[in-house]
């Protein structure tokens, strides 16, 4: 059986945090956040998916190691961007009906940092038919749900129903497996999973399914240079029941560690022997590296505290930032 050097992802993770604390401010709302045509994938977004990823990898290292006290800075930082949750209380009445702003509310309520104006107007309008009718696609409803959850909402429809609408639910076909199903049955997971924390939420027909048909779908991504979407898939490896194969690991994450510019990022596709790309296309695989990084090394090491990988390289202060 091959070896995972566990160091190696640990490296890839550290690399990738540097660039992510390296380059906050660029995740920081504009004036535009607030805007009616505001460009909500280059404002919100962005600052969304650096809380999720940030409180996901805190819950899953232990508060001695360096990385802790990087990604908790880091949560800070896009909690303080919100003004400390009443940003969420203006965009609700901008635009009431929009499910953005709760779906990224939750990443903070669900870290502990929560705003009772917010959640109060949120809950009077989820109580609506208009917001209860709102028709999305399975995958986004499923993740409508989980942000509702998380907010203190509680509504009669069962995440169940939806998972079985999803692409995933329906255990399709493998060769169908496309860019698209790839992103959306990685969502699926990190939903039924709350990433990371609860594999025994995956159902075991689905968990069967992921077993056997992750690790073509994994190779296939990483032979296209589909750096981002490779990482989700480590991900989803890392979330589910049954164990990923050390050998897929062992050359999924040599890799990933080629791909990675030296700075710490990690280019969302193959883009050949050029300049790093700009944040806007390099920033969310860098993320999902950091994050896939972060759970493959507690899968592979329980509950080990292994900040002294992180400490030999930044020593006792981590990552600077």
């Amino acid at each position: 059986m091959t070896a995972v050097d566990v160091r190696k992802i640990r490296e890839v993770e550290v690399a990738a945090l540097a660039w992510l604390s390296a380059h906050r401010g660029d995740f920081a709302l504009g004036e535009e956040a607030l805007t009616v045509d505001g460009q909500v994938d280059l404002t919100w977004k962005p600052l969304g998916e650096l809380a999720q990823t940030c409180a996901s990898i805190r819950l899953h290292t232990a508060p001695s190691d360096p990385l802790h006290a990087c990604v908790s800075d880091l949560l800070r930082f896009a909690w303080q961007q919100t003004g400390r949750g009443e940003l969420f209380l203006r965009l609700q009445r901008l635009e009431p009906f929009a499910t953005y702003p709760l779906e990224v509310y939750s990443v903070f309520a669900a870290a502990g940092l929560r705003h009772d104006g917010y959640e109060a107007a949120a809950a009077t309008v989820a109580r609506t038919r208009g917001w209860r009718l709102t028709e999305q696609e399975p995958t986004r409803r499923l993740g409508v749900l989980r942000a509702e959850r998380r907010s203190g909402i509680y509504r009669p429809e069962r995440s169940a129903q939806a998972l079985r609408r999803t692409w995933l639910g329906g255990r399709p076909e493998p060769w169908t497996f496309e860019r698209s199903s790839g992103y959306a049955l990685t969502h699926v997971v990190f939903h039924l999973t709350d990433w990371g924390r609860t594999a025994e939420r995956v159902p075991a027909d689905l968990a069967a399914y992921l077993a056997d048909w992750l690790p073509p779908w994994l190779d296939t991504c990483l032979d296209a240079g589909m750096w981002d979407l490779g990482c989700e898939l480590l991900v989803v490896a890392a979330s589910i029941p049954v164990p990923p194969d050390s050998g897929m690991l062992q050359d999924a994450w040599t890799r990933i560690a080629r791909a990675q510019y030296e700075w710490g990022a990690l280019p969302a596709e193959d883009v050949g022997a050029v300049p790093e790309p700009d944040f806007v296309h390099c920033y969310h695989s860098t993320l999902m590296a950091a994050f896939a990084a972060a759970l493959t090394a507690k899968r592979l090491t329980g509950d080990e505290d292994s900040a002294g990988a992180v400490q030999s390289r930044y020593g006792e202060q981590g990552v600077p930032g």
